[in-house]
């Protein structure tokens, strides 16, 4: 991390948007979403005060860390066009300012997810609070071309922390959805580095495609798409799962598979204005990919309250 000096000079007033910018909330947006599936999906029903009161701290634990990696990440912030005008490298929020919202948000969603809900669900916030905080953005992010694989972790707890919420506890259910986004991040995030390539470079981030070059990228992708697929279909056959999910699930996993296909193959030596139009596509659908799945597990949810669903 370089001196505050290389930064830009916190020159303009923070407004509020401002601070919710620093909290990533196109990433808590996904945080939420994933959490709410997996409070939802779970045998045991909240009252709706206690669930809305789970997902709102859980939500705030996803923001604190975001907050959090804005801190640790404002110098190569700076340098990535795609972070340029975050809060902290624009100048508009102090760096020491992003720290202390980033540790005052975490302690208040841990204690207050303890409190509305219970300490296992709290447990695991804290947990992917300093995971993705500490293992990934001061740790692996910087070192290895492997932090997205296992910093993947991160992003990939939520919906156990929603069913911990409902049910205090872990299972097989929900260690699987957080399986199926463990492994869906590599395919997802390595097609963005694929088009992003440069920005990585330039602030020395040692993402595959730039310690291994964009063919490697893309072997790694199919290798990560293929292991992703029979783990997603897997879901249909547990008491989430269903005809339903099964169905869905088969449908995004074909074209999915053909998206991973396509990128392996294509040529190298293409240039010009869609040059990184395949690798495009692949990354927006790998967000419609994660999405339905989760909304249907929750279809899959209405189904047997309505006493339509299962096998």
């Amino acid at each position: 991390m370089t001196d505050s000096t290389t930064l830009l000079d916190h020159t303009q007033e923070a407004r509020f948007g401002d601070y919710i910018a620093l909290l990533k909330p196109r990433v808590m947006s996904l945080v939420v979403f994933t959490a709410l599936t997996g409070l939802l999906v779970a045998p045991v029903s909240l009252h709706p005060l206690e669930g809305f009161a789970a997902i709102l701290f859980i939500a705030i634990g996803g923001g604190a860390s975001g907050a959090l990696n804005m801190w640790w990440d404002s110098d190569i912030d700076r340098i990535m066009r795609r972070t340029q005008s975050r809060p902290i490298p624009s100048g508009r929020v102090d760096r020491d300012e992003a720290l202390a919202v980033g540790l005052a948000l975490s302690g208040i969603s841990v204690v207050m997810l303890g409190l509305a809900a219970n300490w296992v669900a709290a447990g695991l916030l804290a947990f992917t609070i300093f995971f993705y905080a500490v293992v990934y953005t001061m740790w692996l992010k910087r070192s290895t071309p492997q932090n997205i694989v296992i910093g993947g972790a991160a992003g990939a707890f939520p919906p156990m922390i929603g069913w911990a919420a409902a049910t205090g506890g872990i299972s097989v259910e929900s260690v699987l959805m957080f399986a199926l986004i463990f492994m869906w991040t590599p395919p997802h995030f390595w097609a963005l580095a694929l088009f992003m390539n440069d920005d990585y470079t330039n602030a020395k981030v040692p993402m595959l495609t730039v310690t291994h070059g964009r063919k490697a990228t893309r072997l790694h992708i199919l290798v990560y798409t293929i292991l992703l697929a029979p783990l997603a279909l897997g879901i249909a056959a547990t008491s989430i799962g269903g005809p339903l999910y099964l169905a869905v699930s088969l449908v995004l996993n074909a074209v999915f598979l053909a998206g991973a296909l396509r990128l392996w193959r294509r040529d190298e030596g293409l240039a010009g204005a869609d040059k990184y139009a395949a690798e495009k596509k692949f990354f927006r659908f790998s967000l419609i990919y994660l999405f339905m799945h989760f909304v249907a597990l929750l279809a899959e949810a209405a189904l047997r309250t309505a006493g339509m669903g299962g096998w």
